[in-house]
């Protein structure tokens, strides 16, 4: 006759647990962008990089305040400027406009290629901070949730590790544990359209 064995419900149990423990099945978000930006050395990153890139966004500033001078005139002096003059001025705020628009676009794209390798060299060393907690807290997967774009439509906030991650980082990373809190870098400004062009009577 067959013997058929009963395991206690402790033995399955522990069975049981020995498998979740081999097989992690725990889902975690986190937002990296936000992350990188938020340990010592994002903070020390967007410092150098605002440092580096105010010259120029105090450039483009000052070439918007030109423009919006020249509209001023042309807006004040419609009724008594002579059509050559008011031609001209058109011209020029067009041409101005052009100019700057060029100019933004150069410098955004400049922009956008440092932050870039920010992002690259930092994110480097927070995947190793990630993947190093992840194992440790037996998490299956890890969701960048940055992206607005991402198929998350929604997470408990109690699987948000982002803050813990920023935490352990600059434990592991405590080189730059001196550096002041800084602003993000600027972004330049997006010149202004010209007005329309006053119909002629």
């Amino acid at each position: 006759m067959k013997r058929i064995f009963v395991f206690p419900a402790v033995v399955l149990g522990m069975a049981l647990s020995v498998h979740a423990q081999t097989a992690p099945t725990k889902v975690a978000v986190i937002q990296v962008q936000t992350a990188i930006l938020s340990t010592k050395d994002g903070q020390k990153a967007a410092g150098e990089l605002q440092s580096k890139f105010a010259p120029k966004k105090a450039e483009l500033d000052k070439k918007q305040a030109d423009i919006q001078a020249m509209q001023d005139q042309l807006k004040k002096g419609q009724a008594t400027m002579s059509e050559d003059a008011r031609t001209k001025l058109m011209r020029d705020i067009d041409t101005a406009n052009t100019r700057l628009q060029r100019e933004t676009q150069d410098a955004q794209s400049d922009l956008d290629e440092e932050q870039s390798k920010v992002m690259q060299q930092l994110g480097g060393k927070m995947m190793a901070v990630v993947e190093k907690y992840a194992q440790q807290n037996g998490i299956a997967m890890v969701i960048d949730v940055s992206n607005p774009q991402t198929p998350v439509l929604w997470a408990a906030q109690a699987i948000d590790i982002t803050q813990e991650i920023v935490k352990l980082y600059d434990q592991a990373n405590p080189a730059a544990a001196g550096a002041a809190p800084a602003a993000a870098a600027p972004r330049p400004a997006a010149p202004a359209a010209a007005p329309p062009a006053p119909k002629k009577k």
